[in-house]
């Protein structure tokens, strides 16, 4: 006799399993790349993850990006506490589960999110808003209790950015995570976690790039590239790159970019050039260096009444800023944005489905894919210009 068990059952059962695992979670070892202090390699060392506590995640990474900002950790550009596991571009497996978490399970593909969204602070309740007052932009290296689920030779190691991913497991906030389509490659949605989403959001969510308009784009580099993409994706007609090392122009090309310069090919101020090209016609540009100089280029670029200016690329810490207001006081619109200004947990699963249906080609960021004991290797084509964008694969 056969037994028929209804798809509603099986369900609730799988769950019931799922609850038990996270209840009964133990420390688990594993490796992580661990910095110890400021300008060293990274040191694969066996670190203990502790089991997530109530309203906490556990995730199995499966792969994770080498971006820009963690490299500002190793130098000393971006404030954190030693010993530490950086990284924050990243796709995994829900492991286990806290009490008191509704929004994943274990066995649900994944994206942690530096930039958290806990849908109850004024930020995150305003339409307009993303800067969600759980961020830890700050360096505080712990999770909402104040406390790391890390440890390595006795010693408690910290979080970074609300994420860690250069370990084979790391507990986050459920405000810090994303659950997204199963059918999603690792290896590539992976940069959804920060580097395409932050330039790609810059043009179509904070600049709100119209259809026919011209833009720049100065710095060439993972991020410049993916707000090239959303340019093209908001219908503008005329994108211009701008960067110093002409080798990034091909790929800047190939991704919707209509032409390049350089600044060194012209004794004029960019912005003067640009007028010339134009026509006096640059609707919107955007900064994705982090150079105080450059962000007043960018500004002086755009229209003097109508044009919009974007800080995409994070600035340098505790530096001050001094500009003519009368680049302002003429009507420019000067912005900034962290995370393109998208809201994460609503945003990331949404460029995920987009991703699925080929609207965008995330190949084009990925230059190098290397095993995650090389992640080193990863920072040396960083730091050389050899690479647009490294994957570390688990």
């Amino acid at each position: 006799m056969k037994c028929l068990v209804s798809r509603h059952t099986v369900r609730e059962t799988l769950g019931t399993v799922f609850q038990r695992m996270s209840v009964e979670a133990g420390v688990i070892k594993c490796k992580a790349a661990v910095l110890w202090e400021q300008k060293q390699p990274f040191s694969i060392e066996e670190i203990e993850v502790a089991p997530p506590k109530t309203k906490e995640v556990r995730i199995k990474i499966l792969a994770t990006g080498i971006c820009r900002t963690d490299d500002h950790v190793i130098k000393g550009t971006m404030v954190s506490k030693f010993p530490v596991i950086v990284g924050h571009e990243a796709t995994g497996i829900v492991e286990s589960i806290g009490e008191g978490v509704t929004t994943v399970q274990p066995g649900d593909k994944v994206i942690p999110l530096f930039l958290p969204q806990c849908r109850e602070c004024n930020t995150c309740c305003n339409p307009d808003g993303n800067l969600c007052i759980r961020s830890d932009i700050t360096g505080r290296g712990v999770l909402a209790d104040g406390t790391t689920r890390f440890t390595c030779k006795g010693k408690p190691v910290y979080h970074f950015m609300n994420t860690s991913t250069f370990t084979e497991y790391t507990v986050v906030d459920e405000s810090s995570v994303a659950k997204i389509d199963d059918a999603a490659p690792p290896e590539k949605v992976c940069l959804i976690g920060c580097g395409f989403s932050t330039g790609y959001g810059a043009a179509v969510k904070t600049g709100k790039v119209k259809p026919g308009s011209t833009c720049v784009v100065f710095g060439l580099g993972g991020v410049g590239l993916s707000v090239i993409m959303g340019c093209k994706s908001a219908g503008a007609s005329r994108i211009i790159g701008i960067d110093l090392n002409k080798d990034k122009f091909e790929k800047a090309m190939a991704v919707g970019a209509t032409e390049c310069i350089s600044p060194k090919d012209s004794t004029k101020p960019i912005s003067e050039v640009l007028s010339e090209m134009t026509g006096n016609n640059v609707g919107y540009t955007f900064e994705v260096i982090g150079r105080l100089e450059t962000m007043i280029d960018a500004l002086a670029s755009c229209h003097m009444n109508y044009g919009t200016s974007v800080v995409v690329g994070a600035p340098p810490s505790a530096k001050m800023l001094t500009y003519d207001p009368m680049l302002l006081f003429t009507g420019r619109t000067w912005k900034g944005c962290v995370f393109g200004g998208l809201k994460s947990r609503d945003d990331v699963p949404k460029l995920v489905t987009e991703f699925l249906a080929k609207k965008f080609d995330l190949d084009q960021l990925i230059t190098h894919v290397l095993p995650f004991k090389k992640i080193n290797e990863g920072f040396e084509l960083l730091n050389s210009g050899q690479s647009i964008r490294t994957v570390l694969t688990f």
